[in-house]
């Protein structure tokens, strides 16, 4: 079982130890974040939550069962009912069904708690893993790009927007 945290100020250096811990086994797969995001880490962490609280992103830590943090799942450059949808899952917890139930979870939350109508993801085409979460999701691929001079596909995923029940009349 796991749970998705909405990202919070006392989150950062659990967050720094976790990106850390995987930097080498992220690199293999997405480009790497460079050494100024960790010697600039503080203030990143605050603009994230800024970009959050203005509604801009809706950022998320991957909790297991014990509390501790084994992945990120984010919704990205939220405008007029889309959003782009970004995760990352630490080495320690892959390949056991984590990516997909955190990106299942992050599709309910865009639909349920922010609105959202249309997610949109990429990935590089040697990524199969990430290519599997998207198909398990219901993403459908829908151009072929480029990701940092590899080749990749944007994917697609249309979300039903659950109807305010609070005016339902009862």
């Amino acid at each position: 079982m796991l749970r998705l945290e909405r990202l919070r100020a006392d989150h950062a250096d659990a967050l720094l130890a976790f990106e850390r811990e995987n930097r080498a086994y992220f690199a293999r797969s997405i480009p790497d974040r460079g050494d100024a995001y960790f010697t600039e880490f503080a203030s990143r962490h605050r603009a994230l939550l800024t970009e959050q609280d203005a509604g801009l992103c809706h950022f998320h830590l991957v909790m297991d069962d014990e509390g501790n943090l084994i992945g990120r799942v984010n919704l990205v450059d939220v405008e007029d009912g889309t959003a782009e949808l970004g995760y990352r899952i630490g080495e320690r917890a892959t390949g056991r069904g984590v990516a997909t139930a955190a990106v299942t979870e992050a599709c309910r939350l865009a639909a349920e708690e922010y609105g959202l109508c249309v997610l949109t993801a990429v990935t590089t085409h040697d990524n199969r893993a990430s290519m599997t979460v998207l198909a398990r999701n219901g993403f459908t691929p829908v151009a072929e790009i480029s990701i940092n001079g590899r080749p990749g596909t944007r994917y697609r995923r249309g979300l039903v927007v659950v109807a305010d029940r609070s005016s339902d009349g009862s």
